[in-house]
């Protein structure tokens, strides 16, 4: 990995797995220790500790909003962690993360600790899984044309339902998220449009209105904390931009009900950085989507040492 600029790219919520982490934590002492502390500090809120979860599953359970957002957070810090024990040599110059992920980014980039990021994931997968249960929501991805994709929401919802347009993943890969009926529609018209739409196992709509109680809760979260500056350039899902000091809270608020622009977000950073990309564990789908966004981007994953 020789002396250079590193990027790193942290996975976000759908990149978990059952045994997830366990090899690293093996492997290495550092990375061993990051999970104790995250089970320290969890404790049995989850029902049974966060190692145990990530490493035996099942995947019901891992699979659940409230465990897969501090369980990827703490695997993804795990990975870094043992990376660097076993000599990763650079300079890191830029962190981003797909969602959930913006939040290992940000403690990369020296934010918070990992003790508050792993209460702000904790809190914000609790907080999403209530909003989530609270209606009758869920995602689509629809693959093809992303203006195409995006006029489905305005075409496909009846009365009072909401359908947003939630990720732009990769060129031609938009995730639309709203009322679960709408999502059926847009899933059964998409063929007719020249799309194709795959109805997702998501716990209800991100990134959509039908989050608002969730941002609201992690404003009051985010209101008790004093945030550093990032020491390296952090980058935000929201405006496909840098962070700035003094809007991340505000940024972190809106990411829980607005889009998540990575598609924009990646080709900024390849057009602005020259130097060695990392996907962090559980790794695999983000290396994927920037094949999609820009194929002389080469990323390395970390799934296993």
């Amino acid at each position: 990995m020789g002396d250079e600029q590193l990027i790193l790219l942290c996975p976000g919520q759908g990149a978990q797995k059952v045994g997830m982490g366990q090899a690293w934590v093996e492997a290495s002492a550092a990375a061993r220790a990051v999970m104790d502390e995250a089970d320290a500090l969890l404790g049995d809120r989850l029902g049974r500790s966060l190692s145990t979860l990530c490493f035996e599953g099942p995947e019901e359970d891992l699979n659940r909003t409230n465990i897969s957002q501090p369980a990827i957070y703490a695997c993804s810090v795990a990975c870094l962690a043992a990376l660097r024990e076993q000599g990763m040599a650079g300079q890191v110059a830029a962190v981003a993360g797909l969602s959930l992920g913006e939040y290992t980014a940000l403690h990369i980039a020296g934010v918070f600790d990992f003790a508050t990021g792993l209460e702000l994931v904790a809190t914000r997968g609790r907080l999403m899984q209530e909003a989530a249960e609270a209606c009758e929501s869920s995602m689509v991805a629809i693959m093809g044309d992303d203006e195409a994709a995006e006029g489905l929401c305005s075409e496909v919802p009846k009365g009072d339902e909401v359908l947003v347009a939630a990720n732009f993943n990769a060129p031609g890969q938009v995730v639309l998220s709203g009322a679960t009926a709408a999502c059926q529609r847009a899933a059964a018209v998409a063929g007719d449009r020249g799309l194709r739409g795959t109805p997702l196992a998501v716990a209800g709509a991100f990134h959509s209105p039908y989050m608002q109680s969730a941002a609201d809760g992690m404003r009051d979260a985010l209101a008790l904390l004093t945030l550093s500056p990032p020491t390296i350039d952090a980058w935000s899902n929201v405006t496909a931009a840098l962070h700035e000091a003094d809007s991340i809270a505000q940024r972190l608020i809106e990411q829980v009900t607005h889009p998540v622009r990575w598609a924009q977000q990646c080709a900024a950073m390849a057009a602005k950085y020259h130097g060695a990309w990392h996907e962090l564990a559980p790794a695999g789908v983000l290396r994927g989507l920037m094949r999609r966004i820009d194929r002389d981007v080469k990323v390395t994953s970390h799934d296993t040492p």
